[in-house]
């Protein structure tokens, strides 16, 4: 028996045989082509990205209707293949290097991936896999090999091993067939991953060198809680794992049918529990698991994929469809937070020492108005096909949300003298990020109408700790008391102010930290759509007021360990049931 550990990328057990998947690694070898073929070359290049945008097309079309919700994926990659990055570059390198198209755009793409590695937003940091995935579609066609996966010949179902799954490969996989999959590649957000929750198939993905650890036909166990993949379990093993699996089947059923019952305390407490989101494909898991709408949706990629800025008409159409079928939840619109370096398009920024710190998110917008105006535009036509409010990151003082008002305001007039509808009241709050914007918050609260608190970046900016350093990401402490009596601070500000205070961090969807959110008096909790049935549990099996008193003891301990030491005390003395389960709060914190 071998264990493996990997990523839980999509809750569920599944035991079964292997499929194992070759490779797919296509080699490439660098050849010279001659002056009087370089044009027949280019040719050859763009025959191959219109294969495979036939081949991807045929995919949307031939989608089951229970998944046509994915197709907006597909389509994001049939824009990847005509990105400038990548096509105009591999064009170019013909052109110019006189090499054959497969190592040109194998050089095209490590030049995307040098880019991409210099951005500190993990999440970002992943869309390089789509890219990646669009590339290697090319690269197959240009060798003559076929690229589509051969698993409709299974006759029981598999778990499927391999060094990655696209998205399209993903979405071909027939329910009956494969019963899990485990990649050596990929991460609890990517499109692939996103999709596997969505189709309900359990999977574990960033397992080093699992195809090199089995071979198909043996007996596995993907654990996709704990992200664990048993090779060849023992037989205890098995009936352990077996018994789980009948475990956790019992308990997702009675969480989910309980997921659209109101999240309120044993003692009348009323908190919302939203989604954050990134794709429109996200819709279906975000009603399934009963959020309360949408508390954080980002815009950030709807600009990294494309070859120039999206037009105001591309994204009214994405944000009314989300407005329109999410109604009348409403559905919280965060504008672009990204840096200039990092888009796709003719805007450039100077390269940036420390890109964290500097130009980006409402201070690019400030800056590149036309950008910031267009998706106000867009935001505001869309309000009125539904319940939207308007989010502004990275505000670190009264003068930049002043500021920004002047250009809604201004926006705003401008669609009312064009007679384009609008929703002309529509409701305004701020990410508090920055510590600044927390010992000022009772200022900045007359200014708008609700609070949002980003804890991702709170954190690491109150801390001075980089998450994806791995030399000092052991440091990033959420129940860091410095972090508690922020909370505080901000809670108590917006409440005296009369506004509502939410949470949209990593915090707000880690079970553990519910009784202690609850307790400071947070209005709001926005996460993970997959973690809001779990978390609206805890909140139904908790009294607020005992939260309170809890809150505020742990405001008087010193230490992080001390605090985490008493909440997990409190957890188990208050939620026996989810602590004996607590290794099915998928993508909570380990207890």
């Amino acid at each position: 028996m071998e264990i493996l550990k990997g990523i839980g990328a999509s809750p569920g057990i599944s035991i079964g045989p292997v499929f194992l998947l070759a490779s797919g690694k296509v080699k490439t070898i660098k050849t010279r082509i001659p002056a009087s073929r370089i044009e027949e070359e280019m040719a050859r290049f763009r025959s191959a990205v219109e294969t495979v945008e036939g081949e991807l097309n045929r995919l949307i079309c031939d989608l089951p209707e229970e998944i046509k919700e994915h197709s907006n994926i597909l389509q994001s990659h049939i824009l990847m293949l005509r990105d400038r990055m990548v096509y105009d570059k591999t064009l170019a390198l013909i052109k110019e290097q006189g090499i054959n198209a497969e190592w040109a755009i194998k050089k095209a793409l490590q030049n995307v991936k040098a880019i991409f590695a210099k951005i500190p937003d993990a999440y970002i940091r992943e869309r390089l896999e789509d890219i990646e995935f669009v590339v290697k579609r090319v690269e197959t066609v240009l060798s003559g090999n076929n690229v589509s996966l051969d698993l409709f010949a299974v006759e029981e179902p598999v778990i499927v091993v391999a060094r990655d799954l696209s998205p399209a490969d993903t979405l071909q996989i027939s329910r009956e067939n494969v019963a899990g999959f485990v990649t050596e590649f990929g991460s609890r957000t990517s499109h692939t991953a996103i999709l596997a929750r969505s189709l309900g198939i359990p999977a574990v993905v960033g397992v080093e060198d699992v195809t090199l650890h089995c071979y198909s036909g043996e007996l596995i166990v993907a654990d996709g809680l704990k992200g664990q993949v048993v090779i060849e379990p023992t037989a205890q093993m098995l009936q352990q794992y077996q018994d789980k699996r009948q475990r956790y089947v019992r308990y997702r059923l009675e969480v989910v049918q309980n997921s659209n019952l109101p999240a309120e305390t044993m003692d009348g407490y009323r908190i919302k529990v939203e989604a954050n989101m990134e794709l429109v494909d996200e819709i279906p898991i975000i009603i399934q698991h009963g959020a309360e709408g949408v508390g954080l949706l980002r815009t950030e990629f709807l600009y990294l994929d494309r070859k120039e800025l999206p037009s105001e008409e591309q994204l009214f159409y994405v944000y009314r469809e989300v407005a329109e079928r999410l109604s009348p939840y409403h559905v919280t619109i965060r504008t672009l937070d990204i840096g200039g370096d990092k888009l796709v398009s003719s805007i450039s920024t100077d390269n940036e020492i420390n890109p964290a710190l500097g130009l980006r998110a409402i201070r690019l917008c400030l800056r590149e108005r036309g950008l910031f105006r267009a998706q106000l535009r867009a935001i505001l036509r869309a309000s009125a096909y539904g319940n939207i409010r308007l989010l502004f990151p990275m505000i670190s003082g009264k003068s930049e949300i002043v500021e920004v008002k002047k250009v809604l305001t201004q926006v705003m007039k401008e669609l009312a003298d064009a007679g384009i509808p609008h929703n002309k009241d529509i409701k305004i709050g701020i990410m508090i990020e920055v510590p600044s914007a927390v010992l000022i918050a009772d200022v900045l609260a007359r200014e708008v109408d609700f609070f949002s608190i980003g804890t991702n970046d709170l954190i690491q900016y109150s801390l001075a700790i980089d998450r994806i350093n791995e030399a000092v990401s052991h440091l990033y402490e959420p129940l860091h008391p410095s972090i508690l009596r922020m909370l505080k601070v901000i809670v108590d500000a917006g409440h005296s102010a009369g506004i509502e205070v939410g949470m949209c961090g990593e915090m707000a969807g880690e079970p553990l930290y519910v009784p202690i959110l609850l307790g400071i008096g947070l209005d709001e909790l926005s996460m993970n759509a997959m973690a809001v049935p779990k978390n609206k549990r805890l909140i139904r099996q908790s009294n607020q007021e005992v939260c309170a008193a809890f809150a505020t003891q742990l405001l008087g301990l010193e230490s992080a360990k001390a605090i985490k030491k008493r909440a997990v005390e409190f957890f188990r003395e208050n939620y026996p049931q989810d602590m004996e389960t607590s290794d099915f709060l998928e993508f909570g914190i380990t207890i």
